[in-house]
């Protein structure tokens, strides 16, 4: 989100005029010496004039998007000055010319609650007002006496169905809401199925297929079409298996949230720790933290059903599939991590600013 920079305005320095004085007697001399003294003193002790200053900054609402046409009012104590501006199609305001001294600002927009602004603003300067946040309106609030946890939660999934790596690539299970609203049953099985048929997913499930056929990966599927259908059918089920099991089936029954929470702030090592502790742990529907049961057992029951279809000298042993697992976990840790430093910087929608709700 850009930076302005303006140069500040110099006040010029008055020259003072030198008067040229017809010779005067000895006894009045220092007289009129001091009466120019004095009234060069009256002149240097004049204020010189103050430059006008600016004021700018931007307005979102509660889940970080931005408002366009929030009405922005400056206002004195004195009522020596109003001005007024609105915010702009990416949510910015600028008040130019503005007298430096303390100074008020209102932002106020139908349906939500009005927000008071105090500040100093100092000749020249550019005062950047710090991003404004508009709650709805307790009036508003009050109309649904409580907001409905499901339909909070349906808006929600419909921004994360907006999250695409470099545009395309789905990244549906992530939220960067810290305190989002709890998913529903119905809703954990819709963002399943959503991404499962993704039409990307099938072209990236083909692009596998096609590796494991070049590499000639589970070779008691043959080469030719019919092995290719063979790899393309087992890495479909790979992952569509997964993500009912461990993002659906599971945390419907324990309770648990399958969402990665993008953390964002603190220190890179506490961020790091943090991806890493989320290979093992979740959040409940209870919003607490705890052992991610849907994560492990679901990658272990996807291990399992895979040895169903998978050619008889490549499937797994209990042994392998308990490894395949502990693989797994490493696997999601090295994606948090990676949800963590760079996805969200090659995620367009993710940029325009998503925050907590308050």
């Amino acid at each position: 989100m850009a930076q302005l920079s303006l140069g500040i305005l110099l006040c010029g320095i008055a020259s003072r005029a030198q008067s040229q004085e017809p010779p005067v007697a000895a006894g009045v001399g220092s007289g009129a010496a001091g009466a120019s003294a004095a009234d060069s003193s009256t002149r240097g002790s004049s204020s010189e004039p103050q430059s006008s200053g600016s004021i700018r900054g931007s307005v979102v609402d509660r889940t970080g998007n931005i408002i366009v046409g929030a009405c922005v009012k400056l206002t004195r104590d004195d009522a020596s000055q109003n001005q007024e501006a609105s915010s702009d199609g990416e949510g910015q305001f600028f008040l130019p010319n503005v007298t430096p001294g303390l100074f008020q600002l209102t932002i106020t927009l139908p349906g939500f609650a009005t927000q008071t602004i105090s500040g100093v603003l100092s000749p020249g300067e550019v005062y950047t007002v710090p991003q404004t946040t508009l709650a709805i309106a307790t009036a508003v609030t009050e109309v649904r006496v409580v907001p409905n946890t499901v339909e909070v939660a349906e808006d929600e999934i419909k921004e994360q169905e907006k999250q695409r790596v470099l545009g395309f690539i789905p990244n549906f299970y992530v939220s960067y809401v810290s305190n989002a609203a709890s998913l529903s049953p119905k809703q954990k099985f819709e963002l399943a199925w959503k991404t499962s048929v993704d039409p990307v997913t099938f072209g990236l499930t083909g692009a596998t297929a096609g590796i494991q056929q070049a590499q000639n990966d589970f070779s008691g599927y043959g080469q030719g079409a019919q092995g290719y259908a063979k790899r393309y059918g087992a890495s479909y089920a790979n992952l569509t298996i997964g993500t009912f099991i461990g993002g659906a089936i599971l945390p419907s029954l324990f309770k648990q949230d399958p969402r990665y929470f993008y953390k964002g702030t603190g220190s890179t090592r506490s961020r790091i720790l943090y991806a890493i502790a989320n290979a093992v742990i979740c959040k409940g529907d209870n919003k607490r933290w705890q052992a991610n049961y849907s994560g492990i057992l679901g990658g272990l029951a996807a291990g399992g059903i895979s040895n169903l279809y998978y050619p008889p000298q490549d499937r797994n042993g209990a042994a392998l599939t308990f490894e395949n697992a502990l693989i797994g976990i490493g696997e999601s840790a090295a994606a948090n991590i990676l949800q963590e430093f760079v996805v969200r910087r090659l995620t367009p929608s993710a940029s325009k600013g998503q925050q907590a709700r308050p």
